[in-house]
């Protein structure tokens, strides 16, 4: 069923429409005292230059020069009436604005009647396709050289007519496109955004299910006889992706990333490379590739330069234990791995003090859960917090299986633990690792500890992050380091002067 605006149950909707209504009203003055003949003639000399078209109708969205690149595009797709284009271009270079403008521009001159508007659902066909329609209804300029374009009883949210003629609908992947002829015309004008989802691209069938609808069902509306325009807007995100695949169909398959071969932007009158810096430096390397530079990476490539060195005196240093004790109590290489380990903090840095990582029984665990923090003691570190994880997963283990073993050594030793579970509700592992840890070791605040590099458990460590991906089953090192290093941020804030004083420990036990 077709969208229709109602305030009260479609908030989220009705607020991007009002904005982009008063956004086009307000960039688009008109001057009313120009006269028929004048306006004639500008209407004539901006239908023969594109970009000033686009300047002219759109100045909310031409807030900077184009690119040469912009420019050959847009040539090719409005050169060609039957014409394939896929444009695998990075964030932030106007992907969908220039397409929308282009379209617009086709539809205001009657060279295309019906657009079918497809993306990875229908909502977000739908969003898409609002900027379109909000232009038809809003945009002062539009209005008053081409006339009003809302036609009554053809003006929903997913599909709408407009006075010049053509007919636009957005569809997710996976719906019937069937039904859509406008008239005595079939589809002539393909707009595909944003189709492709991480999630979906690692599901093999449903790429495969996607590829075979985009071919047998999408494409197959149009007519053999007339001329089909087809573009294509996304990024690389995955290997297996539909942009690329779609990319090889293609008259044209065009990759611009944001930066180019030689390390410059490629959109410099708006993307400098203060800015591009500083959006990079925000996000891990892996995410960059992949938004950014249409280069999705699988896997082992995420820790690429991993840092040895020398780690301070932990009297100076935030000191955590953390320990993931997984699930095995079997001393065979098939079992899960554990891991305990010390991780310092001081400064902006992060040090992998000491590491305890194999697969090891439950004994084992807690003995190194004992001499990690008997190496804390021995280097007189104060205030050292230890962890135990503690989710869904591990409940009731942690309770009726780990608690039970550290309380028995704790009563022989006269050693005794500050134990707090970590039960945070930890999500994909993958993603937490990779958000957390790769920033820091990009930017050289990973250190492992120079004089444990040749510690088996030290190595095993730094495997597991040199062949860290999301296919990698076993992770649970950098897992652990993961966990530690968010207490240690945690706390961090916790303790600072006005920071979270509420926040009470009453987890925490001693055993």
């Amino acid at each position: 069923m077709a969208r229709t605006i109602n305030p009260a149950s479609e908030s989220d909707y009705v607020k991007a429409w009002r904005e982009f209504n008063e956004n086009y009203k307000k960039a688009t003055p008109v001057d009313t005292t120009e006269s028929a003949v004048a306006k004639a003639r500008r209407i004539k000399r901006l239908e023969s230059n594109t970009e000033e078209w686009f300047k002219y109708y759109f100045p909310n969205y031409c807030t900077a020069e184009p690119a040469e690149f912009h420019k050959r595009a847009t040539q090719r797709l409005l050169s060609h009436p039957e014409w394939y284009e896929v444009r695998a271009w990075s964030r932030e270079l106007a992907k969908s604005a220039r397409s929308m403008m282009e379209v617009i521009y086709l539809a205001m001159q009657c060279k295309i009647h019906n657009l079918l508007l497809v993306s990875s659902t229908l909502d977000s066909a739908e969003n898409l396709l609002l900027p379109f329609k909000s232009c038809f209804e809003a945009n002062q300029r539009i209005t008053n050289d081409y006339g009003a374009q809302e036609v009554f009883g053809k003006w929903e949210a997913t599909k709408f007519t407009i006075k010049k003629g053509c007919q636009f609908r957005a569809i997710g992947w996976g719906q019937s496109p069937r039904g859509s002829r406008k008239d005595n015309f079939r589809p002539d004008f393909i707009l595909i955004d944003d189709i492709d989802t991480d999630e979906e691209c690692r599901n093999e069938d449903t790429m495969m299910a996607k590829k075979k609808w985009v071919e047998e069902a999408l494409i197959p509306t149009r007519s053999i006889s007339n001329p089909l325009r087809i573009l294509v807007n996304g990024n690389i995100i995955h290997d297996n992706c539909t942009v690329k695949y779609l990319g090889k169909k293609a008259d044209k398959f065009e990759i611009v990333n944001i930066r180019d071969k030689n390390g410059k932007s490629t959109w410099a009158s708006k993307n400098t490379e203060v800015h591009i810096d500083r959006v990079l430096s925000q996000i891990s390397y892996e995410s960059a590739q992949k938004e950014y530079f249409n280069n999705p990476m699988d896997g082992s490539d995420t820790f690429k330069n991993l840092q040895f060195g020398k780690i301070p005196r932990l009297d100076a240093c935030a000191v955590c234990i953390y320990a993931d004790p997984a699930t095995s109590n079997k001393d065979v290489s098939q079992g899960s791995y554990k891991a305990v380990g010390i991780i310092a903090k001081k400064g902006f840095d992060y040090f992998i003090v000491k590491m305890f990582l194999d697969t090891m029984s439950n004994a084992k665990f807690v003995e190194y859960l004992f001499e990690c923090y008997n190496y804390c003691r021995a280097k007189k570190t104060e205030n050292v917090r230890v962890y135990i994880e503690n989710n869904s997963l591990q409940n009731p283990f942690y309770e009726q299986v780990i608690l039970p073993m550290i309380y028995e050594i704790a009563n022989a030793t006269n050693v005794f633990l500050p134990i707090i579970g970590d039960d945070r509700d930890k999500k994909d592992k993958y993603t937490r690792i990779e958000g957390t840890l790769e920033p820091i070791n990009r930017l050289g605040h990973l250190i492992f500890n120079e004089n444990e590099k040749d510690n088996p458990h030290m190595m095993r460590l730094e495997a597991q992050f040199k062949n860290f991906s999301r296919k990698q089953k076993r992770m649970d090192g950098p897992d652990m380091v993961e966990g530690a290093v968010f207490k240690l941020r945690e706390n961090e804030l916790i303790d600072a002067p006005g920071g979270f004083e509420s926040i009470k420990r009453t987890n925490s036990k001693k055993f």
